[in-house]
């Protein structure tokens, strides 16, 4: 046993000449251990932030799908548009063809087409007033299908519903006194409107469809 070798100490760890014994450090896997465990920690740090972050950006989309589906839940239904309530509303307000008084005066040089209109228009419900030629501040001189006149409350009630009688018809309102309106013939007039067409625009004018507008996105 060379001098060097410790007492008790032989087998690999026995010194003799130039060869000594290697000694393993101890504390190296600690470091690895502390340094592994350093680095898990560190990335769940991360993922953390990185969940916060994605939570402040789409918390608004969370809320409003979650409102969605609460709707969705409750059984919310469409609710009719304003403008259909207006369109009711206006629509009651419109007088039946029985409530209006029709004066047919000829502007053209067609004879009896005034007469022939008047019986046409008795027959759908129409009252009938005076019936012969225009005034000469109208006769020969309406280009177009017809005039309706009368006064400026019957643009939008009276004048509407005989509108749907006569296709391109223009409505123009004058001072008169009273309820009755005049159907003026044009020299561009042919017939009235066919009665199925009449009434099919009657129709809509008296009982408009409601649209309805969904309160919220379907589910």
């Amino acid at each position: 046993m060379s001098m060097l070798t410790p007492p008790g100490m032989g087998g690999k760890y026995r010194i003799t000449g130039d060869k000594y014994p290697r000694m393993r450090r101890r504390g190296r896997r600690g470091r690895l251990g502390l340094a592994l465990v350093a680095s898990v920690a560190a990335l769940g740090l991360a993922g953390w932030g990185v969940l916060q972050l994605i939570d402040v950006f789409t918390g608004g989309d969370k809320a409003s799908a979650a409102g969605a589906t609460a709707d969705c839940g409750s059984g919310a239904s469409a609710s009719p548009s304003p403008s259909s309530s207006a369109a009711k509303s206006d629509s009651a307000a419109l007088p039946k063809p029985a409530q209006i008084t029709v004066n047919v005066l000829n502007a053209t040089p067609t004879a009896g087409l005034a007469k022939e209109t008047a019986d046409e228009l008795k027959k759908r419900g129409f009252k009938i007033g005076d019936v012969g030629n225009a005034p000469a501040a109208y006769d020969k001189k309406v280009k177009g299908t017809a005039v309706l006149l009368g006064p400026p409350a019957a643009l939008n009630t009276s004048l509407t519903v005989l509108g749907t009688q006569v296709t391109g018809a223009e409505g123009r309102a004058d001072g008169r006194k009273g309820t009755d309106v005049d159907l003026i013939i044009g020299s561009g007039f042919k017939t009235l409107t066919t009665k199925a067409a009449a009434d099919k625009a009657l129709t809509a004018l008296t009982h408009p469809q409601p649209t309805a507008t969904p309160s919220h996105k379907a589910c």
